[in-house]
């Protein structure tokens, strides 16, 4: 049984700070791969423009190109309509029955996630991996993943990661400003921002 880290995102567009959380959630949990899911039309960023699904496939596609342990996938792109986290983890166990999966998120996440769609459907699909930065004291999110454990059930992994603050939405910033973001994102996804001319306003 192959154990499959989840990472999703509008990854408009990827940038470094994806690629470590991917390799730090590998290291922490002992994964065998991970899956990178660029979002469809994803609700929490209804009425905001994003690239097309295909284009930030492709951006993730050449930042994970030369490492066989990082795969992207379409799974969310072909699908209509807003798209939700359980939905797709229902999607992957089924058509991947043999594999166990851990969905990587922030671990500020676990303050909301009860107000996600289905989040017991969540929970029972997938264990968790919350990346800890210091913006939350550990304490405090020890006791919420407790909480959540007890009402859920499931597996939730505490990872502490780097301070490292970059966000897509400053990357597009700093396009549009014609600023450098060189060593923001890999380079062949440099090179595809600047030849296709994505985000300069």
């Amino acid at each position: 049984m192959r154990k499959i880290g989840i990472l999703g995102g509008t990854f408009d567009p990827v940038h470094t700070g994806h690629l470590l959380l991917a390799e730090w959630a590998m290291d922490s949990a002992g994964l065998d791969e991970v899956w990178l899911i660029p979002a469809g039309m994803p609700y929490k960023k209804a009425g905001r423009q994003i690239l097309p699904g295909e284009e930030r496939l492709h951006m993730a596609e050449l930042a994970v190109q030369g490492n066989p342990k990082l795969r992207c996938m379409d799974t969310e792109i072909v699908r209509d309509g807003y798209t939700y986290t359980y939905e797709t983890l229902e999607q992957l166990c089924k058509s991947f029955s043999g594999d166990k999966f851990y969905f990587i998120m922030g671990a500020d996440c676990l303050f909301s996630i009860e107000n996600w769609r289905k989040p017991e459907a969540i929970f029972r699909r997938a264990a968790l991996i919350a990346a800890v930065r210091d913006a939350v004291p550990m304490e405090e999110l020890q006791a919420k993943a407790s909480a959540l454990q007890e009402k859920f059930g499931g597996e939730i992994l505490l990872m502490p990661f780097l301070r490292f603050s970059v966000s897509s939405s400053e990357i597009r910033e700093r396009v549009a400003a014609g600023k450098s973001i060189r060593y923001l994102v890999p380079d062949a996804v440099l090179t595809y921002i600047q030849e296709k001319g994505f985000y300069r306003g």
